[in-house]
């Protein structure tokens, strides 16, 4: 009964304290004014000026005070009575509590607090002048949150924390190429942000001793858990939608992204490094490791080998600083404590909650009153729907929490069976590569083995040929032994021919003898018959001519006896010879037959030799087939291998022009655009490649050795006309409806035709007949289609245009000199016609003008250097004009700049010339002198537009265009004070003029002045259209509105 008596003298004491209004309205005033004072009290326990990290607890209030009330009204309530411009440590854990907030708050956070930023931009401004400690860090704190809100009010479909799924990021770039190229770009400039505040941090600290254990280090850390959490998401929906990127656009387009990319990939690896060996980091969060090297955009398939960096913080110990701690002393105003619950609780069970249940209710017995302990009930209820309020908010964080967790585990799930699947497609490829292995080990083997067979064949075949080689040594000399003994038989035979003659010429001489003999024998028998005759004719007078008788007698024998003697002595003298002749022959014959017998000895050694060397050559000759036959076969593999390649080459050129025809009919494909430029240029490389296709066809079929090259030509063909049909669909997304259906139909005419000649390739009996004509027909088609497409401004062939530069620029120099030469020509005419001060302003002038035509030939020079450098830096293993046809925008432009200038020097001299003669106006001069910087700045900016900014003749230009800036300068001035000394100033002398005079005057002048500035008005609105219509024809020109159209 004393305990409860006691409670019964607590509550009536307690009850005035807490509430003293009475209404439905009055307590959710009284709520909402609890949830205020909660609130302002989490907050500024949180952001205080004591150096030590935000503790988690306040922190978490402020966020459910955001959902509770959704929205940040009371945060920026409270924060805009702190002092945060004068104290930095306050100003910092201000940015932490708020990035916390941006991230895990209310939705609505980010749009209350965008009425701050102007707020935020001068503070950010203000804690910029310093150049040390928080001051710094502040500024660059401020900076990322204000990135931070733009980039979520640019992209509502990202929440604060950055968690999103694929298909999210798909539709957050609506599927766009220039949504997804733009939304890379905002990203950048996000994570450049995130990488400064980590640097600078780290900047700001003594990394060489333990500052993550102190409270102070632990400040500045802390702040950097929140940055790790939005760059590892950042890193990983970067990377993504450069892949995307790449997939649409072409490589170089993408190549400052790609190198933008690089710088930050290696800022983010190195810090993320340095954060993990922290010991501050070790407990509260796991920092992932990105990969060794960046991902290779230009290669698809490396996006499967993309890992997302997944930041792990661990579950929170159960501490008394991370209870939730309902602190009654700020929400409610009471003198006593609040009646124990546990007292509460057992003093109901004893005694009842109402009086009309219970008949003992002590409270009314003692007089307390019923509107009290409704008060009371009321407010224990309104507290009790206030824990139950913040416990439904507890619950749904949980509920949002655990969703986001189930949501990352469905990913790491899916990304665990897609790296299942290519575990075993890789295990898969693997065991086919090990058996292409095995087979190719085989193969090899064989070729080991046939090559060792070849060798030893080789070795034979070489033993034999130097065999044969010996034998055929051998054999010519018993040729050459055989020639000369038919040398020596034809001379034995030639001798026994002139023996024989001899013996014939005996013969007949023996033979004319013997006649000689018998003709004698004759004569002497005619003779004695003739002397018979007269003898017997005389001895009828032998009696008168004895005398004569005797005497003829005598003269007879006599004549007798001398003929007998002569005819001995000869017949003596032949018998001789005779028997010398015939012992002659005796000999020839004798060495006849031993030649003879020596001739039949070599012939018959030579026969033999004959027969082996006859059987050692078909021994050799069948080996010689042999090798014929395996080289024939090896001939046979070789052609089929050839031909397999062909095939192979032929096919993959048909899957890419397959692949090419259907990505144009993909939905996807309708946000992809090109250019009609670039189509043109693709149209023009297939082209080329077709008469190459043809010659290495042609070359092909008269010897079959050079397969590599049809190889390479049609892999090419395959590449470029798969490219053509790409940008073919490209660009009639950008053109009107008729002209878009004529190229796409052109478009699927060649992708058909393609596919037709390369039938015709893969098949061996007609790639004789292949004719690639139909397909031409299609690309020139297509690109007569494109150089309608066009812009007016690219109305030059693409090989006129490295030309038209250089004879611009030739142009350019040459008006330059031509000017300077005028000037100085003007100059001798002056000094040597005017006088006094007329000669001194027109040499003052001249001078200036020759100093500018100085300036603007320097700046010229300076210009063609600079265009020489970026040629050889960017045209790579191109020629000079086919950069200027890749470049043709900037070509353009170069080539307007150049004529701009030729043109302002050529009439800032005829002015001069005028100025000088007295006939031209110093005002045109001066006009001039403006239009030549103009012209000056324009070819500058064209010039270095595409050049390294560390360029050396960049400088140089620079330079000279500061020197074109600085003598158009003191052409104007120079201009100005001739005017002043040339022109009568009257001397304004009113003395003698009356009060109407003057009256009248006035009213005259005021009159001119009006219609002075009525005229000058007029003139400006004029040369304000001239501006207009400059511009829209310079657009014209350039094809400003066709960029425009294909933008949109």
């Amino acid at each position: 009964m004393d305990r409860v008596k006691s409670s019964m003298q607590q509550v009536p004491n307690a009850i005035p304290k807490v509430i003293r209004r009475t209404g439905g309205a009055n307590s959710l005033e009284l709520e909402k004014e609890n949830f205020e004072r909660g609130q302002a009290v989490s907050i500024n326990k949180a952001i205080n000026t004591q150096e030590v990290a935000v503790k988690e607890k306040h922190a978490r209030t402020c966020i459910l005070g955001t959902h509770h009330e959704k929205g940040a009204h009371t945060f920026w309530a409270a924060v805009n009575r702190l002092p945060l411009s004068s104290n930095a440590v306050l100003c910092w854990k201000f940015c932490h509590v708020f990035h916390k907030l941006l991230r895990d708050g209310h939705p609505t956070v980010i749009k209350d607090s965008m009425r701050n930023k102007a707020d935020l931009t001068d503070m950010s401004r203000m804690w910029g002048h310093l150049s040390e400690g928080y001051g710094k860090l502040c500024s660059i704190y401020l900076k990322l949150l204000i990135t931070k809100m733009e980039f979520h009010i640019k992209n509502p479909r990202f929440p604060g924390n950055l968690q999103m799924s694929n298909r999210q990021l798909d539709e957050a770039g609506e599927n766009d190429v220039n949504n997804f190229f733009q939304l890379t770009v905002e990203m950048f400039d996000y994570l450049e942000c995130e990488l400064n505040l980590f640097l600078g941090v780290f900047s700001s600290l003594d990394m060489s001793r333990s500052v993550s254990v102190t409270a102070a280090g632990q400040c500045r850390l802390a702040p950097l858990i929140q940055v790790i959490l939005d760059s590892s998401h950042l890193y990983d929906y970067t990377v993504k939608l450069l892949f995307k990127l790449h997939s649409c656009l072409p490589a170089d387009t993408l190549q400052g992204h790609r190198d933008r990319f690089q710088e930050q990939f290696k800022k983010l690896k190195s810090l993320f490094y340095r954060s993990s060996n922290l010991q501050f980091f070790k407990r509260l969060i796991q920092i992932p490791q990105l990969p060794e090297n960046p991902p290779n955009f230009l290669r698809a398939s490396a996006l499967s080998e993309h890992i997302s960096p997944v930041v792990v913080i661990p579950a929170e110990s159960s501490s008394p600083e991370s209870e939730h701690v309902v602190e009654t002393d700020d929400l409610v105003d009471m003198d006593v404590p609040v009646l124990p619950v546990a007292l509460e609780t057992k003093f109901d069970d004893l005694f009842g909650t109402t009086a009309a249940v219970d008949p003992f209710n002590f409270n009314s017995q003692n007089g307390m009153r019923k509107d009290d302990k409704d008060r009371l009930i009321e407010q224990l209820t309104r507290e009790i729907q206030a824990l139950k309020d913040e416990l439904e908010s507890f619950r749904l964080e949980s509920g949002r929490l655990c969703q986001a967790l189930r949501g990352r585990v469905n990913e790491l799930e899916a990304e665990l069976a897609e790296q299942s699947h290519l575990r075993l497609q890789a295990a898969g490829e693997s065991e086919f590569l090990n058996a292409e292995l095995d087979d190719l080990r085989r193969v090899r083997e064989d070729t080991e083995k046939e090559q060792r067979s070849m060798t030893e064949i080789e070795k034979k075949a070489q033993a034999n040929e130097q065999r044969y080689t010996k034998l055929k040594e051998k054999y010519s000399e018993l040729v050459q032994s055989h020639a000369d003994l038919l040398r020596k038989n034809a001379e034995v035979t030639r001798q026994m021919t002139v023996a024989r003659a001899a013996q014939d010429e005996v013969d007949a001489v023996r033979r004319e003898m013997q006649e000689k003999v018998k003709a004698a024998q004759e004569v002497a028998d005619r003779q004695e018959r003739d002397q018979l005759e007269q003898l017997q004719e005389l001895q009828r007078e032998l009696v008168s001519s004895r005398t004569e008788l005797d005497s003829l007698k005598t003269n007879m024998d006599s004549t007798q006896q001398a003929s007998s003697e002569v005819l001995g002595t000869q017949l003596v003298a032949l018998e001789s010879e005779k028997a010398e002749l015939v012992q002659c022959l005796s000999k020839v014959e004798a060495e006849l037959a031993v030649r003879g017998e020596e001739l039949e000895q070599v012939q018959t050694s030579l026969s033999t030799e004959r027969e082996s060397g006859v059987k050692t050559a078909e021994a050799l000759q069948n080996q010689l087939n042999e090798k014929e036959s395996r080289e024939q076969a090896l001939e046979s593999q070789l052609v089929a291998a050839r031909w397999s390649s062909l095939q192979g080459a032929v096919e993959e050129a048909q899957k890419i022009i397959q692949d090419s025809l259907a990505q144009i009919n993909d939905p996807a494909h309708i946000s992809c655009t090109s250019s009609a430029d670039y189509l043109a240029s693709r149209c023009q490389a297939s082209l080329d490649c077709m008469d190459r296709l043809n010659s290495a066809r042609g070359t092909f079929l008269a010897d079959n050795t050079g397969v590599s090259e049809l190889v390479r030509v049609v892999t090419q063909c395959g590449h470029l006309v798969g490219d053509t049909i790409v940008q073919g669909s490209a660009t009639s997304h950008m053109v009107p409806v008729e002209q878009a259906d004529a190229l796409s139909e052109s478009v699927k005419l060649c992708g058909a035709e393609a596919l037709a000649l390369l039938g015709q390739l893969k098949q061996q009996d007609s790639l004789n007949a292949a004719d690639n004509s139909k397909l031409k027909a299609a690309l020139e088609a297509i690109l007569a289609t494109a150089e309608k497409l066009r812009p007016r401004g690219l109305e030059l062939q693409q090989g006129e245009l490295g030309d038209l530069v250089e004879q611009e620029m030739s142009a350019t120099s040459a008006a330059v000199e031509s000017a300077a030469a005028r000037i100085e020509e003007m100059l001798n005419k002056s000094r040597a016609v005017d006088t006094g001060v007329k000669m001194e302003v027109n040499e003052r002038i001249l001078a200036s003008c020759t100093e500018l035509m100085q300036a603007i030939k320097q700046l010229v020079l300076s210009s063609k250097n600079l265009q020489r450098d970026i040629v050889e830096s960017g045209r790579g293993a191109a020629s000079m004009k086919e950069f200027y046809a890749k470049n043709s925008r900037w070509t353009e432009g170069l080539i307007s700049a150049s004529k701009a200038v030729g043109w302002g020097a050529t009439v800032m001299v005829d002015a001069a010339d005028l100025v000088v003669q007295g006939k031209g106006k110093f005002e045109e001069l001066m006009v001039c002198s403006h239009e030549i910087a103009a012209s000056t700045a324009q070819l500058v900016a064209a010039s270095k537009v595409k050049a390294d900014k560390d360029s050396t003749n960049l400088q140089r230009l620079q330079q000279a265009s500061r020197g074109v800036t600085q003598a158009t300068a003191a052409v104007v001035a120079s201009t100005k004070s001739g005017k002043s000394q040339i022109e009568e100033k009257d001397t304004m002398d009113f003395s003698s003029m009356t009060l109407t005079q003057i009256k009248r005057q006035e009213m005259d002048t005021q009159v001119l002045v009006l219609e002075l500035e009525t005229r000058l008005q007029k003139e400006r609105e004029r040369l304000g259209e001239l501006r207009k219509k400059h511009y829209e024809l310079a657009g014209v020109a350039e094809g400003w509105g066709d960029k425009e159209e294909g933008t949109g």
